[in-house]
């Protein structure tokens, strides 16, 4: 009965946080140097789906479809995905301090990409380098903790150090035999963090592995719940503590490895949203997913929102996040002197 009555409860905080983010993601199309009014935008996106008359500019088409509308989507998927593995991490470690660059996803994607631009390869190249490599590095780091501490978590997490460190490492061998005047400058932006060459191949090529680790986070979502409560509960109500774990971070994992593939590393955001949506909606996992997921959408939308149009010069994603998002999480720590749960 306490359980149904505090659903019902966050229902409405729910779908508030669903109808902000629907306000941001339509106004983003307003916002840009090529002005264009709400009601060409809309005529724009109703045209995708079914037939009307053209009453706009094929310039204001292009702008539409492909140039603000796969920004805006990337920017909602990365946002929610790097918010939702931020919550899951931080649910299973029991620890408000993790973030999803724990396991050296971050470190094995900027390796990746660096690695592919000096080779010269395609963008696309580029960005599944860093997909593999952020794979690759935290298939290593639970190897080391199968090997070394069984299922210890303290062992997965010094394994995430030690592999993240070594990447950051080979990064910087990478940046170091890169040319200065051509791919040091690209590496550099890339791992600064940003969406503007974002196309929509690139939407599609994260949709699926994001999607699906979302849907799967979803589906084992009382278990987490349980596995929050402590072991030994979770033991007795018959759930296989070690097999949820590496669901929860096989999930997490492939959705920031995707995410970062194509925004380059954007720090703060997976571990501020999930305190955020906390203080909001509880530590209710059932209800912290959903609400990490719209509360990361809308404000990585809103950040890139910022970074696109407040100077002349794109301001890159990683840069505002750590500005916006360092002081935020000292006034968040100061809302929560009582603890974390």
């Amino acid at each position: 009965m306490l359980k149904s009555e505090r659903l019902r409860g966050a229902s409405p905080k729910i779908l508030l946080l669903f109808l902000l983010l629907v306000i941001i993601f339509f106004s983003s199309f307003l916002l840009g140097r090529y002005s264009i009014t709400p009601d060409k935008v809309l005529s724009i996106l109703i045209s995708r789906i079914i037939s009307i008359p053209k009453s706009w500019t094929d310039t204001m088409e292009t702008v539409v479809l492909q140039v603000r509308f796969p920004r805006i989507l990337a920017a909602l998927l990365v946002g929610g995905a790097l918010s939702v593995s931020g919550a899951a991490y931080q649910s299973i470690f029991k620890n408000p301090l993790v973030s999803p660059a724990i396991l050296g996803v971050s470190a094995g994607a900027g390796f990746g990409a660096a690695l592919g631009m000096i080779m010269h390869l395609p963008w696309i190249a580029v960005q599944v380098m860093a997909f593999l490599f952020a794979l690759l590095a935290v298939a290593i780091s639970f190897l080391i903790s199968k090997i070394f501490g069984g299922s210890s978590m303290i062992v997965l997490v010094l394994g995430g150090m030690v592999i993240s460190a070594l990447f950051q490492a080979l990064l910087s061998v990478a940046k170091y035999l890169a040319d200065p005047l051509d791919t040091l400058p690209a590496i550099t932006f890339w791992l600064m963090g940003g969406l503007s060459k974002v196309s929509n191949s690139d939407v599609l090529f994260v949709l699926f592995p994001i999607t699906i680790s979302i849907a799967g986070l979803y589906l084992i979502r009382w278990q987490v719940n349980v596995l929050t409560v402590g072991e030994e509960e979770a033991v007795a109500l018959g759930v296989n503590i070690n097999r949820i774990r590496l669901l929860v971070v096989i999930c997490a994992t492939l959705m920031t490895a995707a995410a970062v593939s194509i925004s380059g590393i954007i720090g703060w955001v997976g571990l501020l949203v999930p305190h955020m949506a906390r203080m909001i909606i509880g530590p209710n996992f059932q209800l912290l997913l959903p609400a990490s997921l719209l509360m990361g959408s809308g404000y990585l939308l809103l950040v890139d929102n910022i970074g696109r149009n407040a100077s002349s010069v794109e301001i890159p994603l990683g840069i505002l996040t750590a500005l916006i998002g360092a002081p935020f999480f000292v006034f968040l720590l100061s809302k929560v002197r009582k603890g974390w749960s």
